[in-house]
């Protein structure tokens, strides 16, 4: 038998440079940002609750969210979430995802630079130290809180304040984080979520996620979530029926008050009644119904999938218990701040604050029987009103009686100065042909000042120019100077206009009935003024560390010229004291009723008193 020989291979090292070109040389794992953030992701125990390795049986609804990150059809997702969801964890998922697996140039915007450096240091620092595959790539000494550098790729962290940051690097993914928070545009730049999508231009393939409690129906995110051409609901199955159910807040159920039973013992009965069979779920149900979950489709606004939106509510979230949810809304009851946190950040709802809220229904309620440019004959002044546009001009003349009584009697566009000059100067006539002209209008100089200087210094007659108030005022209206020497202006009036109180007055005498105090419009009234006049409602927003309501309109692209020439012309008849025109009245029918004469005092004491015998 032939002596076998063995075969030694003598082992040498493979030098550092060969092992890394091969590394880099190496295509990336086929997985899904799930599978990544499952295999690779670890939480930080000084970040999160639950510290060690990601699990997506969790928090099993994000999983869907992450992995269209990788859908190729894809171009923006958006997220209407509640909070304690998990939303900003899918984001550092997403980011994780992109480090490892698809290097490329990549922004996160905050509402703030200084949240920015904040969640750069304590989320996504912790995040690359703790993951070895990311700590690996991450180049510390390099890298700064706002421009982390990577292998291959770089992280640009902004915040949505600093115009300069969002419009200096061209990439490929784009997160937005708290967009409803972010600041509104200005007058020289953009808003910050169009400065940011400019950077994402050059790539074909780019990606934008975008999440945020919502605020508003004009705010960002439901904006989005609208605006999607694919809208999806989370759906679990009821653990009694089987069938899908969306979990919604009106049937989280819980005993009345008149069991004379406390808040909190109120809220620890809290259950939730399946829509479909009637069964009771409570929280121990609540993880597997998680688990067999599934995204459903409830609304498709085009044929394409190029944008994806996705909402939930807090009633899915594993760490918040039905009994939590009652609670929270029943100390929110009757307190307008708390109950639109509530609906903002548990049932990730816009919030409208129904108290001042007015349709258009009601202004065509509010219509009388006079036409169009005839006078009521309890009217004792005209005052008018003009909202100056790039293009046009929106006005409205109001006739002003007793006790505040109004009517519309005449709104129009106007094309030119001449036009307004015309309207304000007619002769509007009563029924019983009495002539009145408008005694004060007040003119919008917010937009094309100067012009609107000039026409009023021609008109000072009738015309004053005004502008809203940026900040609160004492009172609802004061008188500055005009202080450019070189305009004919020079030394007039300038008339600033709390607009908010003036909004309240209208809102809240437009819902009374015809009559003595209502806000009326003639018979002829169309139904485009009556949507311009209604088209903003009252929001808690936040000034700072304090929270105060401000009227905003209920949607970005409705029209509210005709509302603010409105404002203008009540500020007008304020200035001409139409608080206190009833006095006058009243003194005069005082001053002209008969007198008795001939009795002495003690009978007219008993006449008076003669109900006491």
């Amino acid at each position: 038998m032939a002596r076998r020989r063995r075969l030694w291979r003598k082992k040498y090292e493979v030098p550092s440079y060969i092992r890394e070109t091969l590394r880099q040389l190496q295509p990336p794992e086929d997985i899904s940002v799930s599978e990544w953030a499952e295999k690779y992701r670890f939480l930080d125990s000084k970040t999160a609750a639950m510290p060690g390795p990601w699990r997506n049986d969790r928090t099993p609804y994000l999983k869907e969210i992450m992995d269209e990150l990788c859908n190729y059809e894809t171009e923006e997702i958006s997220l209407c979430k509640c909070t304690q969801i998990g939303g900003s964890e899918a984001l550092l998922n997403m980011l994780g995802y992109i480090i490892q697996q698809d290097p490329s140039p990549a922004m996160v915007v905050y509402p703030s630079d200084k949240l920015g450096e904040s969640i750069s240091e304590n989320r996504i620092k912790p995040m690359l130290k703790s993951s070895p595959a990311l700590k690996r790539l991450y180049k510390e000494f390099q890298s700064q809180k706002l421009e982390m550098q990577f292998e291959a790729m770089y992280l640009t962290i902004s915040g949505a304040n600093s115009p300069s940051s969002l419009a200096s690097k061209a990439i490929k993914y784009l997160f937005l984080d708290e967009v409803d928070k972010y600041p509104a545009a200005s007058r020289k730049e953009a808003d910050p979520i169009s400065l940011a999508r400019e950077r994402v231009k050059t790539f074909r393939n780019r990606k934008i996620y975008m999440t945020s409690t919502p605020t508003i129906q004009t705010g960002q995110i439901w904006k989005a979530l609208q605006g999607s051409d694919i809208e999806k609901h989370y759906f679990v199955p009821c653990p009694h029926c089987g069938e899908y159910i969306e979990l919604k807040f009106k049937q989280l159920k819980y005993p009345g008050d008149e069991d004379g039973l406390t808040i909190s013992d109120r809220a620890d009965q809290a259950v939730y009644i399946c829509q479909e069979c009637g069964c009771i779920i409570t929280d121990q149900h609540k993880d597997r119904m998680l688990q067999q979950g599934r995204w459903q489709t409830v609304k498709e606004n085009n044929a394409s999938r190029r944008k994806v939106g996705y909402w939930i509510n807090v009633l899915y979230s594993p760490f918040v218990r039905f009994s939590e949810v009652a609670l929270e809304y029943l100390d929110s009851l009757g307190d307008p701040e708390k109950m639109q946190n509530f609906t903002n950040s548990w049932l990730a709802e816009p919030w409208e604050d129904t108290k001042l809220l007015v349709f258009a229904s009601i202004v065509m309620e509010r219509r009388t029987e006079l036409p169009e440019f005839t006078v009521p004959e309890w009217a004792k002044m005209l005052t008018g009103g003009v909202d100056v546009q790039e293009t046009s001009f929106y006005w409205t003349i109001r006739a002003w009686g007793d006790h505040i009584t109004s009517q519309n009697i005449a709104h129009g566009q106007a094309l030119s100065w001449a036009d307004i000059e015309y309207v304000m100067n007619l002769g509007y006539l009563k029924e019983n042909g009495d002539q009145m002209v408008v005694s004060l209008c007040l003119i919008d100089s917010g937009y094309d000042s100067d012009a609107v200087y000039d026409f009023c210094a021609d008109n000072a007659d009738w015309a004053l120019p005004s502008k809203g108030a940026s900040n609160p005022m004492n009172t609802d209206f004061k008188l500055n100077k005009i202080n450019k020497p070189d305009s004919r202006a020079y030394g007039m009036d300038l008339v600033i206009v709390d607009g908010e109180h003036y909004k309240d007055m209208i809102a809240s005498r437009m819902k009374k009935k015809n009559g003595r105090g209502s806000w009326m419009v003639h018979k002829d009234c169309d139904m485009d003024y009556a949507e311009q006049v209604t088209a903003e409602h009252k929001v808690n927003v936040k000034v700072g560390s304090r929270t105060v309501q401000r009227w905003k309109q209920k949607s970005s692209h409705a029209a509210n010229h005709y509302l603010d020439a409105e404002v203008y012309a009540l500020a007008a008849a304020d200035i001409r004291q139409v608080r206190f025109m009833h006095l006058d009245s009243e003194a005069e029918a005082e001053s002209q009723s008969p007198k008795q004469e001939g009795q002495p005092p003690e009978e007219e004491w008993i006449k008076t008193n003669e109900e006491w015998l």
